[in-house]
């Protein structure tokens, strides 16, 4: 200020603070009612074996944990399954269209190369023009890596109500004589209500990636990638099938990654394996979770299953696990519990989660 006087910069300086709007207090994401789609074609494990009467299927049941799945149809798209999950979870949580800011669709089975499948899904669920859309291309870990999409940009400020659907059809990429395959993948998608909340329920997100595993499990045909070019697969392709999967190599890469990504989750949200009320692992066959329980030295009652009648959903596994949980009264509201993708690659992700959401209250 300057003597005898009144400091024009001062009172410039304070005007412009009072006008200056208040900043909101940061929100917190929050998992909120779900919708599941399943295609209408059911192919059982007795489908199966009346079709190729040379297949084990006792044997695949054991092993794989899945009796049954559920088959798009052949013009049916992942785009398609996302609608009727998205119009599921309008339909019967009431939730207004206006009121959605963000669309995330994770899928590996896009309907074209461009635009955007997200595009074409604002339009068709009649979404408003001012939502945010993408794509994000990640398979059995995405539904974790959606959830963390959704919590920054609720956490930003950037949006309060994101809608994430993962759908996938793999079968479209399977042959029928592929033994190893067919009897594993459905194809399903689910709609997530992600909605700002006061306090935090989703926490400790961790994430890795190693992309030396590529070559276990991957589709090498309809990229811009010249054939002769292309990522080969890691062993001999004994199925003519489009999709490649070389399961041993990703159980050990599964058995390897997930107890040290469970560490790390604990550890940044100072837990311990006895804080954890149960683990919600991606639904990948019986004898990968098996394997994963003597890993991480959990029970069996604490790493639920749903993937019997529905198969490996891909990115939808954890969805389906979780709707299938709330709607047998399996979540104990508070209590802490992992989420945990792994697969496809090689792509990892976990995070501690407590339910927080309740039915009775709507949308």
């Amino acid at each position: 200020m300057r003597r005898g006087g009144i400091d024009p910069w001062g009172m410039a300086r304070y005007r412009v603070r009072s006008k200056m709007p208040r900043m909101p207090l940061v929100k917190h994401a929050a998992i909120g009612p779900i919708a599941i789609h399943l295609p209408e074609r059911v192919e059982t494990n007795e489908d199966l074996k009346r079709e190729c009467p040379d297949w084990d299927m006792d044997v695949i049941a054991r092993k794989t944990g899945i009796r049954a799945r559920h088959i798009a149809a052949p013009g049916e798209c992942a785009s398609d399954l996302a609608v009727g999950a998205a119009e599921k979870l309008f339909r019967e949580y009431g939730i207004d269209r206006a009121s959605i800011d963000f669309l995330l669709l994770c899928t590996q089975t896009p309907d074209y190369p461009l635009p955007t499948t997200a595009c074409l899904l604002q339009e068709r669920i009649g979404l408003p023009t001012t939502v945010g859309a993408l794509d994000f291309n990640l398979g059995c870990s995405g539904f974790v890596y959606g959830l963390a999409l959704a919590d920054g940009l609720i956490r930003s400020g950037a949006a309060r109500r994101v809608l994430l659907l993962t759908a996938e059809t793999y079968s479209k990429f399977i042959h029928p004589a592929d033994r190893s395959l067919r009897t594993i993948f459905g194809d399903a998608a689910a709609a997530t209500l992600i909605e700002a909340a006061d306090t935090p329920s989703m926490s400790a997100f961790r994430f890795g990636t190693d992309g030396k595993g590529a070559d276990t499990l991957l589709v090498a045909k309809g990229g811009a990638r010249l054939p002769e070019n292309a990522i080969r697969p890691r062993h001999r392709h004994r199925w003519p099938s489009d999709l490649y999967m070389d399961g041993p190599s990703l159980i050990s890469f599964t058995v390897a990654a997930v107890p040290r990504l469970v560490d790390q989750i604990l550890e940044a949200a100072q837990l311990t394996r006895d804080d954890v009320d149960l683990y919600l692992l991606h639904q990948a066959t019986y004898k990968m979770l098996a394997e994963l329980r003597e890993s991480l030295g959990v029970p069996a009652e604490k790493i639920p299953l749903a993937m019997e009648t529905v198969g490996n959903t891909v990115s939808s596994t954890l969805p389906i696990l979780i709707d299938s949980l709330r709607r047998s009264g399996g979540l104990r509201p508070g209590a802490a519990n992992l989420l945990i993708g792994f697969g496809v690659g090689w792509s990892w992700a976990g995070c501690v989660w407590r339910e927080t959401w309740k039915s009775s209250g709507g949308a």
